[in-house]
């Protein structure tokens, strides 16, 4: 809702101590995003403060509000997204529902005003101007390459999806009702104001969006104003809402989230299931049978010693274990995540210069894209699973449906099953894989490999992918 009351929010007196405020002058030299690296993107993302501190007093555990107050900053952020942009993209076959929403929070209820079918920019700046409607953009990386750089490098960063959506709401309005997400939230403030107003989580972080009523939430342990070039983070579960003020224009911002189910929970439904399979095969006491009826009882207490006492049997392998398969986690992550931004003009990538020798030098192309794994179907061989590259053709599909979701799963299945596969080696070449992954420059003569032959064959099955470069 609109904020209520005439005391304004910008003065600051409102915001609490738990929320620090990083205020840099604008005389200040604060760089803008740094694409050297995905530590170094990421540091440049919550500048001033330093990554260490971010992660040992923030993360996961309270809201961060950077107040930047610098000019290249506000308009790098503006280069972001403008309520401009619109007009053009409307041109693109948008559709409600899929890439817009248009809503807005009436009464501490969420009012959606879709129309059916595609966008029509005339209707939608009848919507905004006339309703006071927010105009919410899904997944703008997908057109935006500034957006594509930064979530790619942040996928590179967290190990972990990075998805986004726009918000364009316009002076006296709100588009959505207080409510707590299931990602930690990265907010950008990209043009006019946005009042913000965060209150302590009913649950702590959350496993699921949800709306909360205004008599539940108590009041505000947070409220501030976001400006240009402003960030703002929350954990997940968090409770808020933003309305524009009253002689702004209008308010646009980015929220860019990561983390959605990706907890040690969600981590241990992935790999135990594998864990289980292999220690079965060598301990009979997870073969033996459960007890007659035990899937009719009620009452189950003698069984759950027995099971307590193989899930420690279970843990004590796990202590012993090199390899831990996350099969669906990693699967989704390696399948869905943004491929290498190499710019939008960028032609697929061919394999080219020297052949490698024996002799030659080499080094691995997109490193940060790079995930060795063992096939878990294959014992006798290792997968090398290729980044969605241009070089494998698919690097636009992969960014226009980047957190999308997928409308017909079956449709999909051949395909992922392709990009999942990756190139295949036997086992005995891991070692000589993992050792190109963490050495800068590897000579191919000093690849742990028996032979000649075989150390010049793996170097000649990933350049011939584009995934080494021949120094």
């Amino acid at each position: 809702m609109p904020k209520k009351g005439g005391k304004h929010a910008g003065t600051g007196e409102e915001m609490h101590t738990q929320c620090k405020r990083a205020k840099v002058a604008a005389a200040c030299s604060l760089s803008v995003m740094n694409f050297e690296n995905p530590d170094r993107l990421f540091g440049s993302l919550i500048s001033p403060i330093k990554q260490e501190m971010f992660f040992r007093e923030y993360w996961e555990q309270k809201p961060l509000l950077i107040q930047r107050n610098d000019p290249m900053m506000a308009a790098y952020y503006e280069s972001l997204f403008q309520v401009s942009d619109l007009k053009e993209l409307c041109s693109q076959d948008l559709y409600y529902g899929r890439d817009i929403n248009v809503c807005r929070c009436v009464n501490g209820k969420k009012k959606v005003l879709n129309k059916e079918g595609k966008v029509n920019y005339m209707q939608l700046k009848k919507d905004f101007d006339q309703k006071k409607a927010t105009i919410q953009f899904h997944q703008p990386q997908r057109f935006k390459e500034e957006l594509w750089k930064i979530q790619e490098k942040l996928e590179c960063y967290f190990g972990s999806l990075v998805g986004s959506n726009v918000y364009m709401t316009p002076q006296g309005s709100q588009g959505l009702p207080p409510h707590y997400d299931d990602v930690e939230v990265f907010i950008l403030q990209l043009e006019g104001e946005k009042h913000w107003r965060l209150y302590k989580p009913t649950v702590h972080l959350a496993r699921e969006y949800n709306v909360e009523s205004e008599d539940r939430i108590g009041k505000p342990t947070h409220e501030f104003i976001l400006k240009p070039g402003d960030l703002l983070y929350f954990p997940r579960g968090t409770i808020h809402q933003a309305d524009t003020p009253l002689g702004i224009s209008y308010s646009t911002h980015v929220t860019i989230s990561t983390y959605q189910n990706n907890s040690w929970g969600d981590f241990l439904l992935d790999a135990i299931p594998g864990l289980v399979f292999d220690t079965a095969k060598e301990d009979m006491a997870l073969r033996t049978s459960i007890p007659r009826q035990l899937l009719m009882q009620v009452d189950i207490a003698d069984s759950t010693k027995k099971l307590s006492s193989l899930l420690r049997r279970l843990a004590d392998r796990l202590e012993n274990t090199r390899e831990l398969r996350s099969s669906d986690m990693k699967k989704d992550f390696i399948m869905n995540r943004l491929p290498p931004c190499l710019g939008c003009d960028s032609d697929p990538l061919t394999p080219g210069g020297k052949l490698p020798k024996i002799d030659s030098k080499i080094r691995l192309q997109f490193r940060d894209h790079a995930i060795i794994t063992v096939e878990p179907d294959q014992e006798n061989s290792v997968s090398r699973v290729k980044p969605p590259s241009y070089a494998w053709g698919g690097g636009w599909e992969v960014r226009e449906t980047h957190m999308m979701g997928t409308e017909d799963d079956t449709t999909c299945e051949d395909v992922t099953s392709q990009q999942t596969h990756g190139l295949r080696f036997p086992l005995s070449y891991l070692d000589a894989l993992k050792q190109l992954w963490s050495s800068s420059t590897v000579d191919v003569k000093d690849l742990k490999l028996i032979s000649d032959e075989e150390k010049e064959n793996l170097a000649l099955s990933l350049w011939t992918e584009c995934l080494i470069e021949v120094l």
